[in-house]
């Protein structure tokens, strides 16, 4: 039988694969490669929560874009509640991007 911190580890990685299925709209990266993700955390209940940005305040999809991440994590087997936390601080900025996003957008 699987140990309390391999399983929430399990369900951690299973939940970051998720959010790579997540597109910005605007920009042809999944939202975890962009640096949207800030923090993923699985509780020893196996809640999730995810802490978020987005590229600007004003983005277009302030309000789709975290209703699709709860619904992708929810989607997880072995996942209980999903609280999905907006943030903007630290503001966003191309350097969270990570070297495979950079080289996809021609940053780099």
């Amino acid at each position: 039988m699987a140990t309390p911190d391999i399983t929430k580890n399990i369900l951690g990685d299973a939940i970051i694969e998720a959010l790579k299925t997540v597109y910005d709209p605007e920009i042809p990266v999944n939202i975890y490669e962009l640096g949207l993700i800030y923090e993923v955390k699985v509780d020893d209940d196996h809640n999730a929560h995810v802490l978020m940005t987005l590229t600007t305040p004003n983005c277009p999809v302030a309000e789709s874009l975290p209703q699709e991440v709860k619904e992708k994590v929810e989607g997880i087997d072995g996942i209980g509640d999903v609280e999905v936390e907006l943030t903007f601080e630290p503001p966003w900025d191309k350097d969270m991007m990570s070297e495979a996003a950079l080289l996809e957008l021609g940053f780099i």
